[in-house]
């Protein structure tokens, strides 16, 4: 029986994964149809479980992923995750237009990765171009620069940066299904980062993180 529970919040998502999973594990034959295999895989990237994607992208069935586009897109995805290109993880989402079963759960992963990268810039920098940060949060300059003031963060217009609540101020907090981020102490500042060292200190950052 395929899964047909539509996911809202971080606790359904969690439990359309465990039916998924017990959908792959109880099939016939040990081959799940692909719409669970999708679902799952899609799931697995929103937890950020990157091991279980992996080892999930490689038992599903050549002729599966074959016949079944999306599998490919969904794994797409998986990819830009995994090489942990920010930029990347939005323009592939943006690109494929997901059946109604996937388009929640990229919809959840496109958001719970931009909560992320607001929470990594906050603990990396005390100044960011403007166009730097809205690249690494997936929207634009305007819409990125909206966001921060809202945040309680201040943005100059005539040098276009941005100055993020200093490091430490938020700390991310890896919960059931989303990276989210909560209040902490200040330290001192540090200066301001180079422009074009920004993205890949951004990258390495993350690394440095999940290392």
């Amino acid at each position: 029986m395929p899964v047909a529970v539509m996911a809202e919040n971080s606790f359904s998502f969690r439990r359309l994964l465990e039916q998924c999973e017990t959908q792959e594990l109880e099939a016939p034959g040990g081959i799940a149809t692909p719409l669970v295999y999708g679902q799952l895989l899609a799931l697995y990237l929103l937890h950020n479980d990157m091991n279980n994607a992996r080892y999930l992208w490689k038992r599903i069935p050549p002729t599966i992923k074959s016949a079944n586009a999306e599998l490919g897109a969904i794994w797409s995805v998986g990819q830009r995750i995994w090489q942990r290109d920010f930029p990347g993880i939005y323009t592939t989402i943006s690109a494929h237009q997901w059946s109604e079963t996937i388009q929640p759960i990229m919809e959840a992963l496109r958001d719970a990765t931009r909560r992320r990268a607001f929470g990594l810039v906050s603990q990396a920098y005390t100044s960011i171009v403007a166009d730097d940060f809205a690249a690494f949060v997936g929207l634009s300059v305007e819409e990125a620069v909206k966001g921060v003031l809202e945040e309680g963060w201040q943005a100059d217009f005539s040098t276009r940066m941005v100055m993020p609540k200093k490091p430490g101020r938020w700390n991310c907090v890896l919960e059931a299904s989303f990276n989210r981020f909560i209040p902490s102490s200040e330290p001192a500042p540090v200066p301001p980062i180079p422009n074009e060292q920004q993205l890949a200190r951004l990258t390495d950052y993350v690394a440095f993180l999940e290392n």
